[in-house]
């Protein structure tokens, strides 16, 4: 393929101010993963869970109290 030769020649003012237009573009960067939970509503989800489970156990120790105790 022939080289082509530019018609037009670059000239740069030697007085004036020379400006460039910067045309914003969109950066495309990594997915941010974010949890489903926040770290505090696991910790509180997890104090329930733990007195739920006291709950039983202390109702289930009141059941076998009350069992061994004929009346």
């Amino acid at each position: 393929m022939p080289e082509v030769k530019s018609i037009l020649r670059e000239v740069l003012p030697k007085q004036g101010q020379l400006s460039m237009e910067d045309v914003p573009t969109m950066v495309l960067c990594k997915p941010k993963l974010l949890p489903l939970k926040s770290v505090t509503l696991e910790k509180l989800e997890k104090m329930q869970m733990e007195a739920q489970e006291a709950v039983k156990q202390q109702e289930m120790a009141m059941k076998e109290h009350e069992q061994q105790m004929p009346s």
